[in-house]
């Protein structure tokens, strides 16, 4: 499980962009649990996201398929890491840099 911070400016229609982007990125209807939202695709056998208890960062916890090809594999980290760079409003660029401030391991 991981959690990444969200910018300012995305946090206010963040619930709306946490599941419009997964339909948008993985081309899937996202299944929605309480507050969680989950999707399987590629090499994802589960994708869980839910906003964060401030509300201001969102927590993704994954389980991968190890069973397919490494185009499958590179095709769903590209769609992820665009998953995560329109939800958060940081690239991953950003997000290693910001989780190495914080003192999180990268």
């Amino acid at each position: 499980m991981q959690e990444y911070p969200v910018k300012k400016e995305c946090v206010k229609n963040l619930k709306d962009s946490l599941e419009r982007q997964l339909r948008e990125t993985f081309e899937v209807e996202p299944v929605q649990q309480g507050d969680h939202y989950t999707i399987r695709f590629g090499a994802l056998s589960l994708l869980d996201v839910t906003i964060g208890p401030d509300g201001k960062s969102i927590i993704v916890m994954t389980e991968s398929d190890r069973d397919v090809s490494d185009e499958v594999v590179l095709d769903t980290n590209r769609r992820f890491r665009r998953y995560l760079d329109n939800v958060t409003g940081y690239s991953t660029k950003e997000r290693v840099k910001k989780a190495k401030s914080l003192g999180a391991k990268t």
